[in-house]
């Protein structure tokens, strides 16, 4: 990270990243999205069913490895957990130099993949507004730079307006010492920015922001592809298996190289 990256990201609590990603990563990602997308839809009513701990109601697929929650219509969500499992497609992001060197720059010691999920919203959906407090979320700054706990990558398979459903924050909200008073419509919300992004940008954000995603308003399908990232004695954050060990099929394991691994093992010494 620069000098500059590193002041901003201090004082607004993200970054947006101008062509993270090259066209051949976006063209490979999106047709994953797409792909894990008509099979989601077409599995997501079905048993097996699992109820997470925070009440949400999960078809477990147990032929791709995936947890997926919601359905297709106006004003819905599809949420698909444990992406990795489903299409090795997705591998080209635990190699992808650019973001390692992000994430040494804002987690501190060895960091982890905790969450990991695809978000496809359909028309006339929202993110609520949310800003989560507890051990799991601060941010803090100390003789060694930044140091935060949940941080979170969204990458971007396709160009997203305000219009279309833009991730949006409420700049410098981390560093906040009190809750908002605004609800969670971040429609409603002032001083609320809508991050307008291209196909292959990326958003790296402390997860102790203020955020959200304000309405889709037009005809386009928005998907995104989220990746947490965090100190190494994170267990799981995605829903589904919150605070459970991360859920990596042997065969995905297999298929991953040793470093890769590593990144999907709390309590692994940095060795």
């Amino acid at each position: 990270m620069t000098e500059e990256e590193i002041y901003a990201f201090d004082r607004l609590g993200y970054l947006v990243l101008p062509g993270f990603l090259t066209g051949d990563q976006v063209g490979i990602l999106g047709e994953a999205v797409d792909r894990l997308e008509t099979h989601a839809l077409e599995h997501v009513t079905l048993p097996p069913r699992k109820v997470s701990a925070w009440g949400s109601d999960y078809h477990v697929n147990e032929e791709l490895g995936y947890h997926v929650k919601g359905e297709r219509a106006e004003g819905k969500t599809l949420i698909i957990e444990d992406f990795w499992n489903a299409d090795p497609a997705f591998d080209l992001l635990l190699d992808h130099e650019p973001t390692t060197r992000y994430i040494h720059g804002v987690v501190q010691g060895h960091a982890t993949i905790n969450n990991s999920e695809i978000r496809i919203r359909y028309k006339g959906n929202q993110s609520g507004t949310h800003q989560p407090t507890g051990p799991k979320y601060t941010y803090d700054y100390n003789a060694d730079g930044i140091d935060c706990r949940m941080v979170r990558f969204v990458y971007f398979v396709h160009d997203v307006s305000e219009e279309q459903g833009a991730f949006c924050v409420v700049p410098s909200s981390h560093k906040s010492n009190l809750p908002s008073p605004y609800g969670n419509d971040p429609d409603m919300e002032p001083e609320m920015l809508s991050l307008e992004v291209k196909a292959g940008d990326a958003i790296l954000f402390t997860e102790r922001l203020r955020h959200g995603g304000v309405t889709n308003r037009s005809d386009q399908v928005r998907k995104t592809i989220h990746v947490g990232y965090g100190p190494y004695w994170l267990m799981s954050q995605n829903i589904a298996t919150m605070d459970e060990p991360q859920h990596i099929l042997d065969r995905t394991r297999e298929r991953l190289s040793k470093a890769q691994n590593r990144l999907f093992e709390p309590w692994a010494k940095n060795q």
